[in-house]
């Protein structure tokens, strides 16, 4: 086959602070030491990038090696590294900021305050030709509560428990309230300029929704589809999973652009799927894999956790030949055991405190590091 892999990125966000939970603020300071980190505007949570890569290998110690330093820099600091995406012990009735002197971060806290204060990983693919880029762009849209769902890691705030799978995209402020599905590059880029120009966003950036075109000049030069709507996912083996299953089903939409591109196939307008798809992620927000959601092709009723079944059934062939099917055994793990929000309710059910829960969280995620560590020091 002639199909190649994609390039690969992330940008993950991360909640430092203590043992026992508690967050504690210090991106300027690890921004200042370590190269690979950059500061939010709440300097309790940080940021680092990775390179883009074709291959799956190379993905995961890019994604586990800034946090390796990162931790080595926390240690003696008696800090550590807080699984979730919401301040789940955390304090989110003020704001801490990073940059008192920013103007952005002025206007970030005056118009949002700490519903801005969340972790989350974005995932990125890289596709030049604008055509397939906006394609994928729609399609990507059109499924991406079902990758929210498989990384629901945020069922609290402030020590108790939300009602929700995900209350980081139930809080986090999408801007511009309603964005359509893109018919092509001209389209989008008349858009963004006309959001600009009523001020509805302050500048190319201030596009937060589920996905988005990326690239070295927005909106005019793009390269890459960035998925901005995952919860934080701490074990990197379940989000390279969850990236394979994207790339996947883009690769292939590329193969076949004409049954798996939204534009062309549903029986719906452009605006009942930009609906659509609003309505399918706040419902996996509240529920996640149990879900009820609506098929972009023609509107009819899908569980959550069965439509992700049937993808993963769809994509058999090609992950064969590409070789990716060990690269997506994560997923039904989750799909049997459930996501990190619903573990964490389930032992809160069980008669655990939340502090507790994510204490032992903490010190799993330390533990699985530590064993990825040695795994790869052994490996060479």
């Amino acid at each position: 086959m002639s199909t190649r892999l994609l390039l690969k990125g992330f940008e993950v966000e991360l909640f430092t602070g203590r043992f026992s939970g508690e967050h504690v603020g210090v991106a300027t300071a690890v921004a200042s030491d370590l190269a690979d980190f950059v500061t939010e505007p709440d300097h309790r949570n940080l940021e680092y990038i990775t390179e883009p890569n074709q291959h799956y290998g190379p993905l995961r110690e890019a994604l586990l090696a800034p946090r390796r330093r990162l931790r080595q820099w926390l240690v003696p600091r008696q800090l550590t590294l807080i699984p979730g995406s919401t301040l789940s012990l955390g304090d989110s009735h003020h704001f801490e900021r990073s940059d008192p002197l920013n103007p952005y971060h002025d206007l970030i806290e005056a118009n949002y305050g700490t519903r801005v204060v969340t972790t989350s990983v974005h995932i990125n693919l890289g596709l030049e030709d604008l055509p397939l880029l906006f394609a994928a762009l729609r399609l990507v849209r059109c499924e991406a509560a079902l990758f929210l769902a498989l990384s629901a890691s945020s069922p609290f705030l402030d020590g108790q428990p939300t009602g929700s799978h995900s209350q980081r995209w139930l809080q986090f402020p999408l801007t511009p309230e309603r964005v359509p599905l893109f018919q092509n590059h001209p389209d989008y880029v008349a858009w963004v300029e006309a959001q600009l120009a009523t001020g509805t966003m302050q500048n190319e950036r201030h596009l937060w929704t589920s996905v988005r075109p990326n690239g070295p000049r927005r909106p005019y030069q793009l390269n890459r589809l960035e998925l901005r709507i995952c919860d934080l996912i701490t074990d990197p083996d379940v989000l390279l999973a969850v990236t394979a299953l994207i790339e996947l089903r883009v690769l292939s939409l590329l193969q076949n652009p004409s049954q798996l591109d939204p534009l062309k196939v549903s029986r719906l307008t452009t605006d009942e799927l930009a609906d659509l798809c609003d309505a399918n992620d706040s419902a996996v927000a509240q529920m996640s894999l149990d879900a009820t959601l609506h098929h972009w092709r023609d509107g009819s009723p899908i569980l959550c956790r069965s439509w992700i079944e049937t993808m993963l059934e769809g994509i058999i062939p090609i992950s064969k030949d590409l070789g990716l099917e060990k690269q997506l055994a994560p997923l039904h793990t989750v799909l049997n055991k459930g996501n990190q929000a619903m573990q964490w309710l389930q032992s809160y059910a069980d008669g655990k405190s939340v502090e507790a829960v994510i204490q032992d969280s903490i010190a799993e995620m330390n533990a699985e590091e530590l064993n990825a560590s040695k795994a790869e020091a052994i490996l060479g």
